[in-house]
């Protein structure tokens, strides 16, 4: 439990913390972005699209942030594409990255691109294309909307090629193709 989950009105003026030894070297967050060794998630994205990886050295555990010689760790980046809430009441946030192949460290999932001071709600984030991916339970603020974008850290190195992108069927994948190959 953080001061920021138990006020969340806070999240304006202080950053959400973050498990320093699950992100890359150099890794801090903002009130409304996460940079990772000199480079803001939220511009990376704007330039390079969503989904997005970027990678850095890892850190060594129980360090407070002492980079790793030989291993190296990434965050990937997604954008929202909808939101539902199912017959039982489940929230369901689609994205536009198949996460399921990737080691992700889903308890690191935040939210970045702004500031959020609703509190945190259970959400199940699946892929947006029709996949059989059942999803993942992760907590994300309750004012979650689409275009939000999400990030979570990654042990190793991932490079972009290794990102699936989710399409869904009724979508132009045009533009995803050129960011996906």
């Amino acid at each position: 439990m953080t001061l920021t989950s138990i006020m969340p009105s806070l999240r304006r003026s202080i950053p959400d913390p973050l498990n320093p030894d699950r992100w890359p070297e150099f890794t801090h967050p903002t009130t409304d972005d996460v940079v990772v060794a000199g480079v803001s998630l939220t511009a990376l994205t704007a330039l390079a699209g969503s989904p997005c990886v970027h990678t850095a050295a890892a850190v060594v555990p129980g360090t407070h942030g002492r980079p790793s010689a030989t291993e190296g760790a990434s965050t990937v980046v997604a954008t929202v594409t909808r939101l539902e809430i199912d017959s039982v009441g489940t929230r369901h946030a689609f994205v536009d990255c198949r996460f399921g192949h990737l080691p992700v460290i889903w308890s690191e999932m935040r939210l970045i691109g702004r500031a959020s001071t609703v509190r945190g709600a259970a959400t199940v984030l699946r892929p947006d294309d029709d996949s059989e991916d059942a999803g993942h339970l992760v907590f994300l603020p309750g004012d979650l909307v689409e275009g939000d974008l999400v990030v979570v850290p990654c042990p190793g190195y991932l490079v972009v090629r290794a990102i699936r992108c989710a399409r869904r069927g009724d979508m132009d994948a045009a533009p995803l193709v050129e960011r996906c190959g």
